[in-house]
């Protein structure tokens, strides 16, 4: 009974902690297209003439930190 409960509690606690990774995921590709959403409205902005160059020029740094750390699986989907 002991293995038993053992290798119930093992299966639960991979569950738990895939459950958890596909959360942070989840998280992270929402993160990106919402930088990518804030770099086009900069562009957008910039080509208007009411933004600036800075401000595209940040939300583009800011985005390709996102890929460095999340990777850009975000951009495939």
């Amino acid at each position: 009974m002991a293995g038993f409960l053992d290798r119930a509690k093992e299966q639960a606690q991979q569950a738990l902690q895939q459950g958890k990774e596909k959360v942070d995921e989840v998280q992270a590709n929402r993160a990106g297209n919402d930088l990518l959403r804030k770099l086009g409205a900069a562009y957008y902005a910039e080509k208007r003439g009411s933004g600036t160059d800075q401000a595209t020029q940040d939300a583009l740094s800011a985005l390709e930190a996102h890929i460095t750390t999340h990777g850009d699986g975000f951009l495939r989907g």
